[in-house]
């Protein structure tokens, strides 16, 4: 099985178990949307609240700690062309803070797992041009992102994991 994420720790340490969750999301992210045997990649970083804050602050001028980033490297309608390539090619960059995984986990009571599972795909619907600025949108983008973690067992409210 091709591998379709390559993950950077930056100002936090590794840990084995957030690589795991962030792979088996990402493998059913590629499949469910055709790409699984393309040449693409995402770049997943992994961070701490200062880190976050100064990309967003950076590259959407926001100077506010958030959850998630997504840069994506292909307009909406350049993916599908994508599933031709022969050479390998970054899908995007998806950036998360741990921190606010564990804080979030927390406060909607369930899992610190279905949390940083809950950020991956919603960082991969971005890169794949997905939105929820308005409110169609957000329900197609919901749809998909629940769909993915109902495959994987992610599951709103599950029991908490320690």
């Amino acid at each position: 099985m091709k591998k379709h994420t390559e993950i950077t720790y930056l100002a936090i340490n590794n840990h084995k178990a957030y690589s795991t969750i962030i792979d088996k999301v990402l493998t059913e992210c590629f499949k469910k949307e055709g790409l699984e045997n393309t040449e693409l990649y995402v770049n997943v970083i992994l961070t701490d609240p200062e880190n976050i804050k100064a990309m967003n602050a950076q590259y959407r001028h926001i100077n506010k700690e958030t959850d998630v980033l997504s840069f994506p490297m292909f307009d909406k309608n350049e993916i599908a062309s994508l599933k031709q390539l022969a050479h390998e090619e970054v899908l995007g960059d998806i950036i998360i803070s741990i921190e606010r995984v564990k804080q979030q986990a927390e406060e909607y009571g369930h899992s610190f797992e279905r949390e940083l599972a809950y950020m991956v795909v919603h960082g991969f619907y971005h890169l794949m041009g997905e939105d929820h600025i308005n409110e169609k949108d957000q329900e197609s983008m919901r749809q998909k992102e629940e769909h993915i973690l109902e495959i994987l067992h992610f599951t709103r409210g599950e029991a908490k994991k320690e």
